[in-house]
């Protein structure tokens, strides 16, 4: 007797995925003030008590939220970071890529951008741990561009202030932000004339 075909089902999404699909939803249609616990646990069919086995506050929902959204950002990054590639031509890819992520992000999902916004102006946890990732992968690039010569600054801390400094405008989410009505490829423009300048000071060394 022939064996009976059997569909495969895939595995249920877990609870709090699920949970952030919905308060991401919310948040696009309503906005922040306006999502709710309560809509939230509605919509998944449960009580808004269970929510709080997921999440603590709205808050630690939100934060959650903000971490799974800005992964693929950080993933990137990483990519670059770790890839095999001179250390001038990844400084420029790093800061190059991370402003046109956040420019997709503006544009595909601005009312979550505008709570990133937020979330850095307040330091909460999830904007202070983005931050630590990008200054990590930045850190590792100046550190090869030094090791190898390519960098001929002696001093790391000089050389990530002047980084952060010079790209504040293209890297810093409050500034893209106030900049998101300006076109696109004129901040590409702007964005690749100051990575030369930055890549110039770092390989002639620093004053």
């Amino acid at each position: 007797m022939a064996l009976q075909q059997q569909s495969i089902q895939p595995p249920p999404e877990p609870v709090d995925v699920r949970l952030l699909q919905i308060a991401a939803s919310h948040i696009k249609r309503f906005g922040i003030k306006r999502t709710t616990i309560v809509s939230i646990a509605a919509e998944a069919h449960m009580s808004h008590a269970n929510v709080y086995r997921y999440f603590a506050s709205k808050w630690a929902l939100v934060e959650a939220l903000g971490d799974r959204w800005l992964k693929p950002v950080e993933a990137s990054l990483r990519q670059i970071a770790d890839g095999p590639d001179p250390a001038d031509d990844k400084l420029e890819r790093l800061v190059v890529g991370l402003h046109r992520a956040y420019r997709d992000k503006i544009e595909a999902e601005p009312e979550l951008f505008a709570i990133f916004v937020d979330s850095v102006a307040h330091g909460r946890a999830g904007a202070r741990r983005h931050r630590g990732r990008l200054q990590q992968e930045i850190q590792q690039v100046i550190e090869e561009g030094m090791a190898s010569g390519v960098f001929f600054s002696g001093d790391q801390r000089r050389a990530m202030a002047l980084v952060f400094d010079a790209f504040h405008r293209f890297v810093h989410p409050a500034a893209v932000w106030h900049d998101r009505e300006v076109p696109r490829a004129q901040m590409q423009v702007r964005l690749e004339r100051v990575a030369g300048l930055v890549n110039r000071a770092l390989v002639s060394g620093l004053k």
